[in-house]
Formats: C-alpha cells, structure tokens, sequence
C-alpha cells in the first residue's frame, strides 16, 4: 500500500495553476493505485476465504481520504490561482460547474464517471428536444 505521506496533511499548496495540476495528477494516480489495492486485497480475501485485516484496510482508507482531502484543497486553491490570472470571461455559474465537476471527478472511478457522463448527456439532450 502506498505509505502515508506527512508531506500531503502539511504541505504548502503550489503558487501555481501548474503547480497545482501536476500535484493533482499526482494525487489521482495515488488515489487509483490505492484504490485498485483495496480491490484486490478483498478479492485475495474472498477467494481465499479469509479475514480482513481490519489494520490494513483503516490505513489505506485513512490514506485515500487523505488525499482526497488534498485534492479538495488543490482543486480550491486553482480555482483560486485562475481567478486571480486576469478578469474572469465565465459567469460565476459557469465557475461553480467547473468546480462541482472536479469536485465529482475527484470523487469518482473511472467507470462512475463514465456513467455520470453518459446521463448527463442525456439529460442534455432530453432538455434540447424539449426546448427546441
């Protein structure tokens, strides 16, 4: 599993917007490589016909809502950074469904998001056929 890191409670956020990319793709294939561990340690389990090992599932769900929570705070902090970069030419809403969209893909695997993605479409065109 991937050990906890003191560096992501504490560290100091990127000055960044790349800064703050490149930590986040970080962060996204840490919290994959986490999440596949997780997977295959309970599929060993079943197969297997074993216990968990209660001590190494709370440490790596401690360690993926930690980096999630940096991921939040990465997000925010970029949303801050390309704000301050020049006069914004999105409305606040459209700035508000960027950040709600990274905030979901933080949250979501990749097949989740898929799934998300194909409803929303659909949903889109639904409105279009009912509007036009």
């Amino acid at each position: 599993m991937t050990e906890l890191q003191p560096h992501s409670a504490t560290a100091a956020l990127p000055d960044t917007p790349e800064g703050c990319r490149a930590r986040l793709a970080t962060l996204h294939s840490e919290t994959a490589a986490i999440r596949v561990q997780i997977a295959t340690a309970d599929l060993r389990r079943q197969a297997h016909k074993q216990a968990l090992d209660a001590q190494w599932f709370h440490r790596a769900k401690t360690a993926l809502r930690l980096k999630k929570e940096e991921v939040a705070r990465l997000s925010a902090r970029l949303i801050e950074l390309t704000s301050k970069a020049g006069p914004s030419r999105k409305s606040a809403r459209e700035q508000f469904k960027d950040a709600l969209i990274e905030a979901m893909r933080a949250e979501c695997d990749d097949a989740r998001w898929s799934a998300l993605l194909a409803r929303a479409r659909l949903l889109h065109e639904q409105q279009e056929v009912s509007h036009g």
